[in-house]
């Protein structure tokens, strides 16, 4: 088993837990099932990776509620927050789109989950 870096550790560690309002998802999931994107994030050089892409398709396809998808949202922007630095914002702003997702915002370490 490969191991992880000691910040996503931390991440998890310090998100990985968070419970999603009343969701179906936990941000350990959402975090796991998108955790495929890491290495295109920090370094977007080609294209986007499937099992990255599979796993965001996953993701929206399971967020069918509005607690699920305000979860996902403060899951994500947790995450990137605690990432900040290391991953490269415009390409994760542009991953859903790249993944043939169509979002009605940008995932960003600043986004309003609650809207």
């Amino acid at each position: 088993m490969a191991m992880l870096p000691a910040w996503l550790w931390c991440s998890w560690l310090a998100f990985g837990h968070i419970p999603l309002a009343e969701a179906e998802l936990t941000c350990s999931e959402v975090q796991r099932t998108v955790a495929p994107c890491l290495g295109y994030l920090r370094d977007p050089d080609g294209p986007v990776p499937e099992p990255c892409c599979n796993g965001v398709r996953s993701i929206n396809n399971k967020a069918n509620t509005t607690p699920d998808r305000q979860g996902v949202c403060r899951c994500l922007k947790a995450t990137a927050l605690s990432v900040r630095g290391v991953l490269n914002l415009p390409s994760l702003e542009a991953l859903p789109g790249k993944c043939g997702v169509n979002l009605p915002y940008k995932i960003s370490p600043t986004i309003d989950c609650n809207t």
